[in-house]
């Protein structure tokens, strides 16, 4: 196991910015997600640090180990890093067995064993090893690729949006076996990716990028539930955006007065909710009045927008799970589970501002 660390790590494309001061640090045996938007660098930041491209400024380690920067530029071959990228680019001349061997010494090529054993590790049954890769599905393929990565026992294993090729279901158990093998070799990982889903579900640590920079780096639930700012908090689900004012350990805001222990200062802020924090009762419960203006149903939850009656029409969402969803017109109460988190002092809209699904 190999730790990753960036440092001031700065990128261009001719003549086009493309990072900017980078600062990342992934622990040994660790997974961090890069995630942002396509054009926001990750795809460069995963190739600087393959060596495919030498940063204009900074540093790039590998353990204890500088592989570029200050004058030392390691290339790619000599820096020990397994690599899948987006379609898997197996080779469609060789069998399967061929495909993971393929970047073993050729003295180890011919060991069908060690193919056979990655097989079965990244969750397929070896009698796969004989097959061409145009008989595999796409999650086969990708699972294969995998393998390959994992082959020559790399120090780190960079994965560029593995996954996003694949249909929902397929993507999810794709997903799981990769993670499964990864933990299994102790693999330093950095996946990048655009889905929330995926970020939050497969890696230990997750850095949020917006064109070239990180907003934010933490672990999934600190910057699910302690955004930075608007742009994390919408990089990683529906968020409703309400104006607020600060007073002690509450927060008063549309939906009454809530808990806010630990906000900083005093006076007008902004409040985020999660849409889960919502809950729906009827209309002597208790809570704030709002009718239901529209629902889009998920099947294993359902997502209500809501407009309150506060006189000012705020509009909120609210997920609902189990039972029958709310329908459009009907009228709630609504009340908040939990504390909102308080992303600053400067005032907000007077009404919800909703991330975009």
């Amino acid at each position: 196991m190999r730790s990753l660390r960036l440092t001031g790590v700065s990128a261009s494309h001719p003549r086009t910015p493309v990072l900017h001061d980078i600062d990342l640090t992934v622990a040994a045996g660790t997974t961090t997600a890069v995630l942002g938007p396509s054009g926001c660098g990750k795809t460069t930041l995963l190739r600087v640090v393959a060596g495919f491209m030498r940063p204009d400024a900074g540093e790039v380690r590998l353990g204890d180990d500088v592989v570029a920067g200050h004058g030392t530029w390691v290339p790619p071959e000599k820096r020990g890093f397994g690599y899948v990228a987006q379609e898997g680019n197996l080779f469609p001349h060789l069998d399967i067995s061929a495909n993971i061997a393929y970047g073993l010494p050729r003295r180890e090529r011919r060991d069908r064993a060690r193919a056979c054993e990655l097989l079965e590790l990244v969750g397929l049954p070896a009698d796969l090893a004989t097959r061409r890769p145009d008989q595999l599905s796409g999650g086969q393929q990708q699972r294969v690729a995998l393998a390959r990565a994992l082959a020559r026992r790399p120090r780190i294993v960079l994965l560029d949006e593995p996954f996003s090729a694949l249909d929902p279901e397929l993507r999810v158990a794709t997903r799981e076996a990769v993670a499964a093998a990864l933990r299994h070799e102790q693999a330093t990982v950095v996946l990048v990716t655009h889905d929330q889903a995926e970020a939050l579900s497969f890696a230990d640590q997750v850095a949020i990028m917006h064109a070239g920079r990180f907003v934010q780096v933490g672990t999934p639930l600190e910057v699910y539930r302690t955004p930075a700012d608007r742009r994390s908090a919408t990089s990683l689900g529906e968020a409703c955006f309400l104006a607020g004012r600060l007073a002690g350990s509450t927060v008063t805001c549309a939906l009454g007065i809530l808990p806010a222990p630990g906000a900083p200062g005093s006076g007008d802020c902004e409040v985020m909710l999660r849409p889960e924090q919502l809950h729906l009762g009827a209309p002597e419960g208790g809570g704030v009045l709002a009718e239901v203006t529209r629902v889009e149903f998920f099947g294993h939850d359902a997502l209500a927008e809501l407009r309150l009656a506060d006189g000012i029409g705020t509009v909120v969402r609210a997920r609902t799970t189990g039972g029958t969803p709310p329908v459009v017109g009907q009228r709630v109460s609504v009340s908040v589970e939990g504390a909102p988190h308080v992303l600053g002092s400067a005032p907000a809209p007077a009404t919800a501002e909703l991330a975009p699904r």
